[in-house]
């Protein structure tokens, strides 16, 4: 009797798209029963029916669970972790072949009879047979059947290495399953006497632009935080403009200047990061009328690679500071123009300023029971709360208007890289050296373009510079936290090494047959066998 499930290609290929078309859409109920389906799948398995304990699900919030499985060789210490995250992004996009978004094989054929609406590069990839289209495919449930049949191998053949697959929800908003899965492989290294030497991410390959077939290995991951803003200026009616000053006019000047603001570009190993951009700007009146919106709130997406929250802070807020100088002498000829005295200048602070205010002023428990009040609000998520609670306590601090308040909106991405770390030169050699008979080229990326759960290990910053975040972060503690310091003690390089696909997010994301299901397979087999096991050829 074949004591292996998914050895085969053609059996990964549909271990793949069963677990495709578990629709598993962040915020969903999808999301939050994948994970006992997948439990379920992996008992299968004879080494977990011998071992049920070392199969486990953690809680991640919100009904949803992380999995972790965890081969172990009774000989070995070392061990590799395999991490995946099994939510996916939204459908719409499909229009009428939504239903068939998450049955690859209905979908792709099925795509055939519209391929005249599919742009050119994705209408080639479809009638070439090369690829395999539909949600998660590439982003990235692949990844996590890549990771299912490497521990079903390692557990038949009892590779003399340690295997602890760790599959996550919520990677594609808040990160929220990767960051209750720190603690989890805390306890379990504790628990079992594991060594960590290796967090294995299969993230996709990504190409670098619409013509590239390039496949591409990564030895880091690019950070990401949201400094925001909430601008109070002075209410008026339209008819009497200069007795106030909207909140648009003030934000208008610091998103101006942070928008493709080049300072806040990093460079390192030949990489940069890319520009900053608004993802949100918006004054916060909830309904229509002829008081002009002197309240208003942005948001700023900063990419990172080597800077700590307290210096993107700091730039953040020099950046601020000379835009409220700009606003303020523009407001200042305005008035003078028009023979007015004005209501001020506009001020700069860090929310954690605004809140040492209002806490002399109001007391700890009103300023609790403020809070309080946004957090019970279910419907709004953390950025939001975020906004809402500097917006209350600015509306009983208005002695400080007009002012932009400084601030922090989850989530946040430290950036991680391994690139300089002997292991995984060596690691990625042997990666290149072993696609050569498949005739690719891998090429080493320094720090992976989208977001990843690699951040949240292997976490490096001597200068505290996260205490900034906490600060200045409204829902700090309370519906958003980061265990910094359990991520520091997860001490051991990161790899990424995924199949290759294109278009992710996209109703043409697709998964390159060969890469995904022939030659990724050996690549990753290879990289623990030989490094770990001391094996010279993989079966």
């Amino acid at each position: 009797m074949d004591r292996y499930k998914w050895k085969t290609s053609e059996t990964l290929r549909s271990l793949l798209c069963e677990l495709v078309s578990w629709d598993s859409q962040t915020l969903t109920d999808g999301e939050r029963t994948f994970s006992a389906k997948l439990k379920m799948k992996l008992e299968q398995l004879s080494y977990f029916q011998e071992h049920p304990e070392q199969l486990a699900l953690h809680d991640a919030g919100l009904g949803r669970s992380t999995l972790t499985a965890l081969y172990q060789h009774p000989d070995a210490v070392e061990t590799v972790v395999l991490i995946s995250h099994f939510d996916t992004v939204q459908t719409e996009e499909y229009g009428v072949l939504e239903p068939l978004a998450y049955h690859p094989e209905e979908l792709t054929k099925k795509l055939l009879e519209y391929k005249q609406e599919l742009p050119l590069a994705a209408r080639v990839d479809l009638e070439s047979g090369n690829y395999l289209f539909g949600r998660g495919t590439m982003d990235m449930k692949m990844g996590l059947a890549l990771h299912m049949q490497l521990i079903e191998k390692a557990s038949v053949e009892q590779w003399p290495i340690n295997l602890l697959l760790t599959t996550v929800p919520d990677e594609e908003v808040n990160s929220a399953g990767m960051r209750a899965a720190v603690k989890a492989l805390g306890r379990l290294r504790d628990e079992y006497g594991l060594s960590y030497k290796l967090f294995l991410n299969s993230e996709p390959s990504f190409s670098q632009g619409p013509a590239d077939t390039n496949e591409y290995i990564y030895s880091g991951t690019i950070g990401k935080i949201m400094p925001a803003a909430l601008f109070y200026g002075k209410e008026t009616h339209v008819g009497e403009p200069l007795k106030g000053m909207t909140a648009n006019y003030i934000a208008s000047f610091l998103t101006q200047r942070m928008e493709w603001n080049e300072k806040f570009r990093e460079t390192d190993l030949g990489e940069s990061t890319p520009l900053p951009v608004s993802l949100q700007q918006k004054d916060l009146k909830f309904q229509y009328s002829t008081q002009t919106p002197y309240r208003a709130a942005a948001l700023y997406n900063v990419f990172l690679f080597k800077r700590t929250a307290a210096e993107v802070m700091d730039l953040f807020e020099e950046v601020a500071r000379d835009a409220m100088e700009a606003c303020n002498e523009s407001y200042q000829a305005i008035c003078e123009r028009e023979q007015m005295k004005g209501i001020g200048k506009v001020k700069v602070l860090r929310y954690e300023q605004l809140l040492a205010h209002a806490t002399g002023k109001l007391g700890a428990a009103e300023v609790e029971r403020l809070k309080a009040q946004v957090l019970a609000h279910e419907e709004w998520d953390d950025r939001e709360k975020s906004i809402r609670i500097v917006d209350d306590l600015m509306i009983q601090c208005q002695e400080l208007a007009p002012a932009t308040v400084l601030l922090y909106a989850p989530p946040y991405y430290p950036a991680v890289n391994s690139s300089h770390d002997p292991f995984i030169q060596e690691a990625i050699h042997l990666i290149q050296e072993t696609a050569k008979p498949f005739g690719i080229s891998l090429e080493q990326i320094h720090y992976f373009n989208g977001i990843c759960d690699l951040s949240y290990v292997n976490y490096d910053d001597m200068a505290n510079g996260w205490t900034s975040f906490e600060r200045n972060t409204p829902v700090w503690g309370d519906s958003y936290n980061i265990p910094f310091e359990e991520m520091g003690e997860l001490r051991a390089p990161v790899l990424n090494v995924g199949p290759f696909g294109k278009d992710a997010h996209q109703k043409t994301e697709r998964l390159h047959v060969e890469s995904a299901f022939k030659e990724m397979p050996v690549l990753l087999e290879t990289l623990i066998q030989k490094l770990f096991c001391k094996k010279v050829d993989v079966a």
